[in-house]
């Protein structure tokens, strides 16, 4: 059987929701948008003069009878879905970063658009990853700031699985809405396969901010799916408890959905919060505390609570480059959360804080996902797993090597068997001249790269890209 995680009990879970209703009818939400708030207060919600929504809970519980159970995601690779309804898994990359760690050098600097270039032509060759995110920031010396339309025409050109990512404003997403109709066709085309899904942050706490709702409003209408992801700091912008953190996150969430199913009913939701911690040694967010591991999975718990396809994140590290810290704070904060079995979990590829970019650790951690997934699928006890004739077929004192069902076994998978890092004997390694795990990621990595050329859009897609980014500002 599957192992049977949780974080929480289904008292707590209840009790999370409870007190997210309470904190949402009192409390409430600011909402920097007046058609937001016009909508929220259509749809029942008390609002008052400093511009906060107070949402009852028939509109919650309706809102969350309202959002689709499950949706499939796709993008232009032909036959690559993703269904979010708690049967798959897959690695969402990590976003943001503005450094990039060059381990042939162990030096770092600024990040450039052929870093960009690297990283995401490299996770579109891996499979785990499936959901794209901008990993690094061009922002080195000669590099132009990255607009809008040239990061989203060369994401789609360079990442051929599924995009998510923000509009911050109206002009944004009306400009976004434009390419994805020149890349993937009609507005029900797009429906269909569902190519793209926008991220929005609620602030900490509970403000639907103007970049969490401007662009969106914009989209509405088209039901894209949503990923709504919160961001509060345990200690800082949320209280100083896990549980407490959780409310506060699970209150914004919640919030952002009553109004996406107001505007436009049967979108779908991702329940997507990111609770963290700060790091009480320099109150900054660093991402390597192990309470990050329980927090993801209870993200993933309560998003099942809610019936609601889950994105999930294990926080990142301390670390400034690889090594054995990174190792124990990545292996740790991934375990709960992989084993919590979210339908996306972001994110690989980053150190200190989500903000330094090293390709080779994207393939570490899909190593450390590809084990936690191992670990997810538990002890198997189907009929044929209990080798019932094998055992009673036993000579005492006798070995199983040379029998058939142990080459079936290893076939099947019933051992994970790892191609990163050394396997064998001492002596072997020896005579391999001391192979290192850094030496043989930088050589994967350098393969990937020559070998792996991203799915080209059509010549006159490009044409028309070139046509919105020269009439873009």
């Amino acid at each position: 059987m599957q192992p049977m995680l949780s974080v929480l009990s289904a008292e707590e879970r209840e009790e999370v929701h409870e007190r997210t209703l309470r904190l949402l009818e009192t409390t409430g939400v600011r909402v920097d948008n007046e058609q937001a708030r016009r909508l929220l207060g259509e749809a029942g919600a008390r609002l008052d003069s400093s511009e906060c929504a107070h949402l009852p809970r028939g509109l919650i519980e309706a809102s969350l009878r309202t959002a689709p159970r499950a949706v499939t995601l796709g993008g232009r690779r032909a036959g690559w879905t993703l269904t979010l309804d708690g049967s798959a898994c897959t690695l969402g990359a990590d976003g943001g970063a503005t450094q990039v760690l060059d381990l042939a050098t162990g030096r770092r600097r600024p990040g450039t658009w052929e870093d960009w270039q690297a990283a995401t032509t490299l996770i579109d060759a891996l499979d785990p990853v499936g959901v794209y995110w901008c990993m690094v920031e061009p922002t080195g010396p000669g590099n132009e700031p990255m607009s809008a339309v040239r990061h989203w025409r060369r994401a789609f050109a360079s990442f051929s699985k599924h995009i998510q990512d923000s509009a911050l404003d109206a002009a944004s997403a009306r400009t976004l809405l434009e390419i994805l109709q020149v890349v993937f066709g009609s507005r029900e085309a797009i429906q269909r396969a569902n190519p793209f899904s926008l991220l929005v942050c609620p602030l900490s706490p509970l403000v639907l901010g103007r970049e969490s709702i401007d662009g969106w409003m914009e989209m509405a209408e088209w039901k894209i799916p949503v990923a709504v992801m919160p961001m509060p700091l345990m200690g800082a912008s949320a209280p100083a408890s896990l549980i407490s953190t959780l409310v506060m996150a699970n209150s914004e969430t919640l919030a952002m959905i009553c109004l996406i199913q107001a505007a436009a009913p049967g979108t779908p939701c991702l329940y997507a919060p990111v609770p963290a911690a700060v790091n009480p040694r320099t109150w900054r967010y660093t991402g390597g505390q192990v309470e990050h591991a329980l927090l993801g999975a209870a993200v993933a718990e309560m998003g099942r609570f809610y019936q609601l396809p889950v994105e999930a994140s294990a926080g990142a590290s301390d670390a400034h480059i690889p090594g054995l810290q990174l190792g124990v704070e990545r292996a740790l904060n991934w375990s709960l959360p992989g084993l919590a079995w979210p339908d996306i979990l972001i994110g690989p590829g980053l150190l200190e804080g989500s903000t330094v970019l090293c390709l080779e650790q994207i393939l570490v951690d899909i190593e450390i996902f590809s084990r936690c997934r191992r670990l997810h699928q538990g002890i198997g006890s189907r009929p044929e797993d209990w080798l019932d004739e094998v055992l009673q077929g036993v000579k005492p004192g006798s070995n199983f090597l040379k029998e058939p069902s142990t080459r079936d076994s290893i076939r099947r998978g019933e051992w994970y068997l790892s191609d990163l890092g050394t396997h064998g004997t001492y002596e072997a390694w020896l005579q391999q001249d001391r192979p290192s795990l850094e030496r043989q990621l930088t050589e994967r990595v350098r393969t990937i790269l020559a070998k792996h050329h991203p799915l080209p859009l059509d010549e006159c897609v490009e044409r028309e890209l070139d046509r919105i980014e020269a009439a873009t500002p």
